[in-house]
């Protein structure tokens, strides 16, 4: 039966990547998070910092894409460290 429901039963789900160890970066938390998407990975990451006693998040994609994990998840930090030079606290007020 598993033969048939393979078959014609609902596709499998592409499991999503598991975040990269958190890095710590000048007060903010960043978690490299690239996904794969035809064939290549995609810089995508979470920054992370407690303000005021609130855990605030900001995650982000970019276009930019990579032929290895590694490359993408080294990347995505390189990109959240320029993310947070450039913006510092004010990334939690986009929305």
């Amino acid at each position: 039966m598993s033969f048939w429901k393979t078959l014609f039963g609902k596709p499998q789900e592409t499991p999503q990547e598991q975040p990269g160890e958190p890095v710590e970066y000048n007060g903010f938390t960043i978690r490299a998070a690239p996904f794969k998407d035809g064939g290549q990975y995609q810089t995508a990451g979470i920054i992370e910092k407690e303000i005021g006693g609130v855990r605030r998040e900001h995650r982000f994609i970019r276009a930019d894409r990579h032929l290895s994990h590694e490359d993408a998840a080294a990347f995505s930090l390189t990109k959240a460290r320029q993310l947070i030079d450039q913006m510092g606290e004010r990334i939690f007020d986009q929305g």
